[in-house]
């Protein structure tokens, strides 16, 4: 059964809906709340704690943040149905941040369970794990593994009998940007159903024979389809070229460079990583991820992925159904800020979990949720995380005085 995302009549659903709520009501709220110390010159509106996770911690006033509005803001997403996390980071610091209990359910449970959410609980990340295999695969491109311009089938050659010209047009990129021309089922059918094709992705023996061996409906790089599946073949194709499963590569090349330690990957019934949705991560090891990103690849003063693949990935390579961009396993789009566009990058997973990433102002917006199958979260995700790009004061340095990302 579908779980309402907002109740008719709950306080969260009235505050998302009530714009004309006063932020210095909003802020007194947010305050009685969370018994929040306000300190002195500061609203201290949901202040991260600091923990030894690697991350910093800064004043969101000292970080070019309205504060008043951002104080609002956070009061109202502390009390908004079904958010269960939201963290803010700019210039590679975390500037806000608030956890709320929440019914948590992992991709494999038919029911969900009361979870008090934090800093340390991890969340299913859903298609934010598509992303994560595509930043795997810029750091084999970047090892020379990979060529993004190479036939897929050319990487598994027991795959012949499918070897047609229309098949050996689809490349590596056609696989990134979803639009491979291969007929797939998935965004018009629920997930768990058996039209669904992703949902047999979970069973079937050989993904990538199961991926290819359908008809090709379109010219390769013409039309955008979202497809789980081609995130599977990225997938294989990693372990082809790195001899390691990708949970593997990715705790090795990815995850230890950026001091993440506390992760899941969920399996399939074949024992195979869940490439498309199985990562679970904690929202402040997602920002970990985005912040990454925004650095153009680097970490630490090392370049983890290649600085012009990164900036490559987030260009819009192809338009979407709904009007925007996509990029390597990756949205991309504007918001609207004073009469003019501030351009966005997204990493989408079912039921509400989002990262935004704004270069231009060396912002990263993380969002956790549990409104499964609910097609309103996004529209509602996207419209807080436009407002917050809103409190970010422009004309902001690079992070950390390192060059930023171009915007796509």
């Amino acid at each position: 059964m579908r779980r309402r995302a907002c109740s008719p009549g709950a306080s969260g659903c009235e505050l998302m809906r009530r714009p004309g709520i006063t932020r210095a009501v909003l802020g007194l709220l947010l305050f009685l709340l969370a018994g929040w110390p306000a300190a002195a010159g500061s609203l201290a509106c949901a202040p991260p704690v600091q923990r030894d996770d690697g991350w910093q911690i800064a004043d969101s006033g000292k970080t070019g943040f309205d504060e008043a509005a951002l104080c609002a803001l956070m009061a109202e997403a502390s009390i908004a149905e079904p958010l269960h996390a939201l963290v803010v980071m700019r210039n590679g610091a975390l500037v806000a941040e608030l956890y709320r209990r929440g019914t948590d359910r992992s991709i494999y449970s038919v029911f969900g369970h009361e979870t008090a959410f934090g800093p340390t609980v991890l969340h299913d990340m859903r298609s934010i794990s598509k992303t994560v295999v595509a930043l795997l695969v810029g750091i084999a491109v970047g090892e020379g593994r990979i060529d993004p311009q190479k036939p897929v089938l050319d990487y598994f050659p027991e795959l012949a009998r499918l070897r047609t010209p229309e098949r050996l047009a689809i490349t590596v990129e056609h696989l990134l940007t979803m639009s491979s021309g291969l007929d797939w089922n998935e965004s018009t059918v629920s997930y768990g159903s058996l039209r669904n094709d992703e949902t047999r992705l979970y069973w079937t023996w050989s993904q990538p024979r199961f991926v290819f061996d359908r008809a090709v409906t379109a010219r390769p790089g013409e039309r955008f389809a979202y497809n789980g599946g081609g995130t599977a073949v990225l997938a294989a194709i990693i372990e082809k070229v790195t001899g390691l499963a990708v949970r593997d590569y990715a705790r090795e090349r990815l995850f230890a460079p950026l001091g993440i330690v506390r992760w899941e990957w969920v399996r399939d019934l074949h024992r195979r990583d869940l490439a498309f949705a199985g990562l679970r991560l904690t929202p402040r090891d997602l920002l970990k991820i985005g912040r990454l990103v925004l650095d153009g690849g680097r970490v630490d003063g090392r370049q983890l992925i290649p600085a012009a693949w990164i900036a490559t990935a987030l260009t819009p390579r192809i338009s979407t159904e709904g009007g925007g961009g996509y990029g390597y396993q990756i949205w991309t789009g504007s918001f609207e800020r004073d009469g003019g566009r501030v351009p966005f990058a997204a990493m989408v997973g079912n039921g509400g979990q989002r990262l935004f990433l704004a270069p231009d102002l060396g912002l990263a917006i993380a969002m956790t949720a549990g409104a499964y199958n609910d097609d309103t979260i996004g529209r509602r995700l996207r419209s807080l995380a436009a407002r917050i790009v809103t409190a970010a004061q422009p004309a902001v340095t690079a992070q950390q005085g390192r060059p930023a990302v171009p915007p796509p």
